[in-house]
């Protein structure tokens, strides 16, 4: 295998103990703190050159929230990797029973491009946190930013325990032959599967941050004009390649009546009359993603946008009216800028439609009355959930981010990342004397020794009393 040397070295280096000390954990994330600071201009360009990222999208989302990563993990880094002392029962009181914070050892992390830096460096500071050896694998499709990585990661960490991986399909496939330590990899349901399939060869466990048709709920009673602004936002940021991106609205045909003219408005507020021409909106990463984005433009009927040029890339920000659940665009995540807009009858019937499909990564609902939101959030299920605005929730590092059934399994962000790269390692150490206190459970055993035994060991639920 042509990695095989590659983990074995990386593994040689993880048995050495080197990746443990905290003080190392620390230098290699600082070391990842300049390559943001240094590169700023590096990666502003990559990204604009991959995909016409504006540098306000590019710097917030591939700089800022990276950078906000690091600092919270540098804060509270310390406090995280101590050992956490746990409840003991009566016989082991003079014992100490706590959980040890492992690193799980060498971890592959396989990244897609539409945030290429963000995506990898998210899921890389968590795994370096927790005391891991770390094989990136960037996309290949965002070429400039696979370049990037490629030649100036290598300078900013120790090149012992870190390397990153450039491949296409073929190579990825012998990459995830090799036995690894845990898996993370972000991307579609379909590659997913085959990265799961090959985990199980070995038993890794795996993180899989997947997408899905994201659900977005307006209700009668709204500001129809703040709606019309945050989901304009949030549908057509990154030119729509956002795994959160909210992937279609549900509302009456009232309401769809009253948004239309509101997203008009907010469309041209943030991109002029012309998107192709504002320097604010991105395009499609490559020819075959732009070809397969412009197919689902046939469905129901375009009544904002749904100009392309295939030269560019370029898919204005588009909305569809009166789309059909068998319409194409309601068959697969759309990952582009096209809102499509199904009719519903209220919000029961909008349950119902979001519950008989596949769970989502995200759910928006939007309504001036929180019962409807809060109505909304009980009765659904989903990776995660934002009331009256889209994606921000992913800004909170406080808050896990991850999927559920067809959108994922496991979860990251701040702690949440510390925590999924890190083995919880449950240890009792117990006083070598006292002796006398562990006769009760040796052989030959007896009903008194049973009664004062089950004494000793107990649970007993609070609140309840019991009579001598």
């Amino acid at each position: 295998n042509p990695y095989a040397g590659l983990v074995n070295h990386l593994r040689a280096a993880w048995l050495s103990g080197k990746t443990r000390p905290m003080e190392y954990r620390v230098a290699q994330l600082e070391a990842l703190g300049r390559f943001l600071d240094e590169k700023k201009e590096d990666i502003l360009e990559a990204t604009a050159s991959d995909m016409g990222k504006p540098s306000f999208e590019a710097y917030f989302t591939e700089i800022l929230l990276c950078k906000n990563e690091i600092n919270g993990t540098l804060n509270n880094l310390s406090h995280w990797m101590k050992d956490e002392h746990v409840d003991k029962n009566l016989v082991t009181q003079l014992d100490s029973a706590f959980i040890r914070k492992d690193p799980y050892g060498v971890v592959l992390i396989i990244t897609p491009w539409n945030y290429p830096i963000h995506l990898f460096l998210v899921p890389l500071i968590g795994a370096i946190a927790a005391g891991n050896c770390v094989i990136v694998k960037p996309s290949e499709v965002a070429k400039n930013t696979e370049r990037l990585v490629a030649e100036m990661l290598s300078c900013y960490l120790d090149n012992d325990c870190f390397a990153v991986v450039t491949a296409g399909v073929q190579e990825t496939t012998r990459l995830l032959e090799n036995k690894f330590d845990y898996i993370f990899y972000t991307g579609t349901s379909s590659v997913g599967r085959i990265v799961m399939t090959a985990a199980a060869k070995h038993l890794t466990p795996v993180t899989l941050e997947l997408g899905g048709k994201n659900p977005c709920y307006v209700s009668d009673t709204c500001d129809v004009q703040n709606v019309a602004r945050r989901v304009a936002w949030g549908r057509f940021f990154n030119a729509g390649q956002t795994c959160i991106a909210p992937d279609y609205v549900l509302c009456s045909v009232e309401m769809q009546e009253k948004l239309m003219p509101a997203l008009r408005e907010a469309i041209t507020e943030f991109y002029g009359p012309n998107p192709q021409e504002s320097p604010d909106f991105g395009r499609i990463v490559g020819d075959k993603h732009f070809r397969r984005v412009r197919a689902l433009l046939c469905s129901g009927r375009v009544a904002i946008g749904g100009q392309t040029d295939e030269k560019e890339r370029y898919i204005a920000p588009t909305v569809l009216a009166d789309v059909l659940p068998s319409d194409p665009a309601m068959q697969e995540e759309i990952f582009g800028p096209i809102l499509p807009i199904v009719v519903v009858a209220n919000m029961d019937e909008a349950i119902d439609f979001i519950n008989a499909r596949p769970r989502p990564l995200a759910i928006y609902a939007f309504s001036c009355d929180s019962k409807v939101v809060n109505q909304v959030l009980e009765r659904t299920s989903s990776g995660g959930f934002c009331g009256n605005d889209t994606l921000t929730h992913v800004t909170l590092t406080s808050l896990p981010f991850g999927g559920i059934g067809n959108s994922g399994l496991g979860k990251y962000h701040g702690r949440f990342t510390f925590d999924t790269f890190t083995h919880h390692r449950g240890c009792l150490h117990r006083n070598m004397g006292l002796e006398a206190l562990n006769a009760l459970r040796y052989p030959p055993y007896s009903q008194q020794k049973l009664g004062l035994l089950a004494a000793t060991f107990e649970i007993k639920r609070k609140g309840m009393c019991t009579l001598l």
